[in-house]
């Protein structure tokens, strides 16, 4: 290269070196407007993300109390722990540590850590001991969330009555389906940040909004009561070999339930390996054709509209024809001339046929219905089923039903709605609705703040007079019929069923459903109890299972309700 060439070749090189520099300038400048002003928004959103996070703050279910304060339902706190891979810095040394706290196979761990997922869950329900070793280690990637996880103390006893509540934190069936929302209250949220580990910085929360605390409930239902129910229900179902079986008992006075049970039950604490038709509560969900229980409301109906008295008579000769169908009596005899007691306690189809045709259909229906069937009782529980009321009109009435429902077939009920139109006899004509809670308990910035839930009437069903005259003559049917369901020194009012079971090609030849309600004392009644054995084997009638099982109830609860018997209870009642 020559002399004089040589500035021009440095001032090119210097062009191409501004020119190098300037493009990359040009370059750099772009990108930051890019990053600053075109995308800023999005890039800053993301850097957000990656630093901060919305975290949920969970509230613990609300409690549920009996009675008499026990707790029948509470929460645990365990630990939700999950994993950011792409921060884990050493998993296979992660993976020896994590593996016995969360009792799973290193080697699933370690996959886990190293997936390269964004996040991945380990274990939700981690001990709080084990979460707390786990919190120890520091490890960047790891997090351990506080969870809540529903408990109940005494296992299957409430089973059907409480409902079931997953692993999400969803009530479904009993009080805690129906209360669901109540319970759960409103999970609360807090912003806060991240380190470059992922690691929550410990700086207060940049934004909350605070958990609100679940409701908790005071049930009517009384623990002692529920367990001598349990416990009768499970002896007659093992004595008599039955198949399953229901008890409810309730105040007639206020339609306080004050214990529910069905058996088989579950263990509410281990759910997810029951057959999920045992879940729902029989007592509300299941119906049945009830059979001569159902006879309390058809004498009801026909004292109350003046058709009948208790010394109506009818002249019985075995049978009698309805809309073309022929009605015998359960044990296909005749009895003569018999009153309307006479043929209550002897529990007469053919009686009570002639009631009902002697009523009317528009009438006796129409009582039905106030009495309840066919329609939900809106108790506070839930999967509640309205049973089955065929009505003069529908196209699957026909007029023998008006024969058949007479003595409780061809209509189906549930166990509840049985007992709440049974319990207005014994509270002189008027029914309440059935309720299982009676305190509301919010927890709040201002305190504690309870709210009383008051017993409600849904109507009068029957006259005070009649409910009166059917109370004596349902005394006379436990004296002198159902004599297995008397207690020594009490006056018993109630009546035995034994229903037939329908199937696809008519009823079953030899199963039954045998069914006692029974209500004392007689003359001012404390407690009504159902009692319902499905498919007994020893026997097939209530008077001899259903009724037993009933007496064994009712001498538990004169005691512990600390009822006196009636002499002595009558001397000690102060003189109008």
């Amino acid at each position: 290269m020559s002399e004089e060439n040589a500035p021009q070749v440095g001032q090119f090189r210097l062009i191409i070196l501004a020119s190098v520099f300037g493009i990359g300038f040009l370059a750099i400048s772009a990108q930051l407007v890019r990053f600053q002003v075109v995308e800023h928004a999005e890039i800053k959103a993301t850097a957000d993300s990656q630093r901060e996070e919305m975290r949920k703050l969970s509230t613990p279910r609300g409690l549920i109390y009996d009675a008499n304060g026990q707790c029948l339902a509470l929460n645990i706190t365990q630990w939700d722990v999950s994993v950011s891979p792409p921060l884990v810095s050493e998993p296979a040394e992660l993976a020896d540590q994590l593996a016995p706290l969360l009792d799973l196979p290193r080697d699933q761990v370690y996959t886990t850590l190293t997936s390269g997922q964004k996040w991945s869950q380990l274990r939700r329900y981690v001990a709080p001991e084990r979460g707390e070793a786990i919190l120890d280690l520091e490890a960047n990637g790891v997090q351990c969330a506080p969870v809540h996880r529903r408990v109940c103390p005494t296992g299957s006893l409430f089973a059907h009555l409480l409902g079931i509540v997953t692993l999400m934190g969803d009530g479904f069936y009993g009080v805690e389906g129906y209360y669901d929302q109540v319970l759960s209250g409103r999970e609360g949220v807090a912003k806060i940040e991240h380190d470059s580990g992922g690691a929550p910085l410990p700086l207060p929360p940049e934004e909350e909004a605070p958990a609100q605390v679940g409701t908790s409930l005071v049930l009517t239902v009384d623990s002692n009561i529920q367990y001598i129910a349990a416990e009768e229900l499970h002896r007659a179902v093992e004595e008599y070999g039955a198949e399953s079986g229901t008890v409810l008992i309730m105040d007639p006075r206020t339609g306080a339930i004050l214990a529910d049970v069905s058996y088989p039950a579950y263990d509410p604490n281990n759910f997810v390996e029951t057959d999920m038709k045992r879940l729902a509560d029989p007592a509300v969900s299941s119906m049945w054709e009830p059979g001569s229980i159902f006879k309390i409301v058809t004498w009801a109906i026909g004292l109350d509209t003046g058709t009948i008295s208790p010394g109506t008579t009818f002249n019985d000769d075995g049978s009698m024809e309805v809309g073309g169908r022929v009605i015998r009596n359960w044990n296909r005899q005749a009895h003569g001339l018999v009153t309307m007691s006479d043929g209550l306690i002897k529990s007469l189809n053919t009686v009570a046929a002639f009631i009902s045709t002697s009523v009317g259909k528009e009438d006796f229906y129409q009582y039905l219905r106030r009495f309840g069937f066919g329609s939900l009782t809106n108790v506070d529980l839930a999967s509640e089923g309205p049973g089955m009321l065929k009505l003069p009109g529908d196209p699957d009435w026909f007029p023998s039903d008006l024969g058949t429902n007479s003595f409780g077939q061809g209509i189906a009920v549930t166990p509840l709605q049985m007992l709440t139109a049974a319990s207005a006899i014994a509270n002189r004509g008027l029914m309440m609705k059935p309720y299982v809670v009676h305190q509301y308990i919010k927890e709040g910035d201002g305190g504690r703040r309870v709210i009383q839930v008051e017993p409600e009437s849904n109507r009068r069903a029957v006259s005070e007079a009649t409910a009166l005259t059917l109370t004596d003559m349902l005394v006379a049917v436990v004296e002198q019929g159902a004599t297995e369901a008397q207690v020594p020194g009490y006056r018993i009012a109630g009546k035995t069923g034994t229903a037939q079971i329908p199937t696809a090609y008519g009823y079953h030849p030899t199963d039954t459903i045998a069914s006692f309600i029974g209500y004392a004392p007689a003359d001012a009644p404390q407690f009504i109890v159902l009692v319902k054995l499905d498919r007994p084997t020893t026997s097939p009638w209530g008077s001899q299972t259903a009724a037993p099982a009933f007496r064994a109830i009712a001498e538990r609860l004169f005691v512990y309700l600390h009822i006196p018997p009636d002499d002595l209870r009558v001397a000690q009642e102060p003189s109008p």
